[in-house]
């Protein structure tokens, strides 16, 4: 859920280079087994200067993907690089990972002509909201050529018209569905879709820290609040959003109807309020909506409010002792990453097998 707003930042700055007449290069992710911190599609952005932002890893490869990335800025050609992470009996540069993982890493030259066509329709599709599908062709003679996969249609060409065939078919599926990215044969289909809104209910001290964690963690928030002088830019600066109204405004304004990938926390810390918050929500199709405060409110609220109980997530957020709103924050955010990626939150080191497998 992060790659969306990681990829809309890192080609925000792409543009910014290319006016000015500098070249970047870009690492992304393209293939894991094993262990591996980040997912296919994560993106490092690495630039003339030296400079980078995104990630790739936990930071034990950035370092080695930096030096190829500026001999590619150089001159040199795009880059296919393979990592092994190993046991702790085998080295990369001199450095025992013990991670038992592989990474592959592609890494490829961004200058002006890239930004005036595939960078210039992410960045727009990024801006409208849509999903959609870059495919990068990271081997054979049209190495580094990127194509633009959106609303079943094919932007660009490999070359071949059974291989664009081929990728369309493919990409389709993923963009529909809930899988990730995906190297087929000589080509990655990266997919973005937009990251899920969360609606927090209630302006207080206690949404500051929620608001900020969420976002960080990929989530679109929107603050809700009947109260001016709580809501301003100062307690929730952009890109946080802001929505001023009472329940009995009702929604209208506040795109909760349009997916299934939505989000609510409701926080004010009045029972009558709560109250019409739960009732306004209460037939929207919402992954997640949550309740703050004990089980006895819960209950109370269930008696006027014509909602299963199941569906509340109340007492909000995971167990693990959270004390103050910066902690149930993590506690809460938490519980929403757990329903998202469809998990039973709980230890890893009781997981079996690896940390991604659905």
């Amino acid at each position: 859920m992060k790659h969306w707003v990681e990829s809309a930042a890192i080609l925000d700055r792409l543009s910014e280079l290319v006016v000015g007449e500098h070249c970047a290069a870009l690492a992304t992710v393209v293939r894991i087994s094993g262990s591996a911190y980040r997912r296919p599609g994560s993106k490092l952005l690495i630039e003339e200067d030296g400079t980078t932002r995104g990630g790739v890893s936990g930071g034990c490869l950035e370092s080695d993907v930096r030096g190829h990335a500026l001999e590619i800025v150089g001159g040199a050609q795009n880059k296919l690089l393979h990592y092994e992470t190993g046991s702790d009996a085998e080295t990369l540069w001199g450095m025992g990972l013990g991670c038992e993982g592989a990474v592959d890493v592609y890494v490829q030259r961004i200058d002006g002509a890239f930004m005036e066509g595939p960078g210039r329709q992410m960045r727009e599709l990024l801006a409208a909201g849509i999903p959609f599908a870059p495919i990068t062709l990271v081997d054979g003679p049209s190495a580094g050529r990127t194509l633009v996969f959106v609303r079943g249609a094919l932007t660009g060409t490999s070359g071949s018209p059974d291989t664009d065939r081929a990728l369309a078919q493919r990409a389709g599926p993923l963009l529909e569905g809930d899988a990730g990215a995906e190297l087929m044969g000589e080509a990655f289909i990266d997919v973005l879709r937009p990251p899920p809104r969360l609606f927090i209910f209630g302006a207080g001290d206690d949404g500051r820290p929620l608001a900020q964690l969420a976002l960080q963690s990929g989530f679109e928030v929107t603050v809700v609040d009947h109260r001016p002088a709580y809501l301003t830019p100062e307690r929730f600066p952009p890109p946080l959003r802001l929505a001023l109204r009472r329940a009995s405004d009702g929604l209208a304004g506040l795109p909760l109807t349009i997916s299934r990938r939505n989000f609510a926390v409701v926080q004010t810390h009045a029972l009558a309020h709560d109250r019409d918050w739960l009732r306004a929500l209460a037939d929207q199709p919402l992954s997640y909506l949550g309740l703050l405060g004990p089980r006895s409110r819960k209950e109370t609220l269930l008696r006027e409010v014509p909602l299963p109980a199941e569906r509340l997530f109340a007492p909000i957020g995971l167990d693990v002792g959270a004390d103050g709103p910066e902690q149930v924050a993590v506690s809460i955010v938490a519980e929403m990453l757990a329903v998202y990626g469809r998990r039973q939150a709980g230890h890893l080191r009781e997981r079996q097998g690896g940390i991604h497998a659905g």
